[in-house]
């Protein structure tokens, strides 16, 4: 039987530690970091905004593609972290676009892999308008 227990504290702490470490790389645009967050594999998936990642190796070239600068966060509104047992999370991000009536959303699914650690699966940023 696996374990499903919600939020165990260190767990939790884990993975907040990392999705931190994963927006600040966004921010400094360090792709070394960025890259070492998602799962390196054919089926890890990463919608952005203007573009869908079918696989690690388009999640890096659309990493590598993007301009440097401050990025869309202006400020977050709201984090939640899930955890279920020691090797499953979600993150979902809720924030202000930045110079714009918009907020936007940003959710990750990690799985914690034997020998390499947290990883992102999945992941979705879009928006929507600031009045809905």
């Amino acid at each position: 039987m696996i374990d499903v227990t919600p939020n165990i504290s260190e767990v939790v702490a884990e993975v907040r530690d990392i999705f931190e470490r994963y927006e600040q790389a966004l921010i400094d645009k360090n792709v070394e970091v960025l890259d070492a967050t998602f799962w390196d594999s054919p089926h890890t998936i990463r919608y952005a905004l203007n573009e869908n990642g079918y696989g690690f190796g388009e999640i890096h070239a659309h990493r590598v593609a993007r301009p440097p600068g401050p990025g869309i966060k202006e400020k977050r509104i709201r984090l939640e972290i899930l955890t279920l047992g020691r090797d499953l999370a979600t993150v979902n991000l809720e924030f202000k676009v930045r110079g714009r009536e918009r907020i936007g959303r940003q959710s990750q699914t990690w799985v914690r892999f034997p020998g390499l650690g947290w990883k992102v699966i999945v992941a979705h940023v879009s928006t929507i308008d600031a009045s809905t």
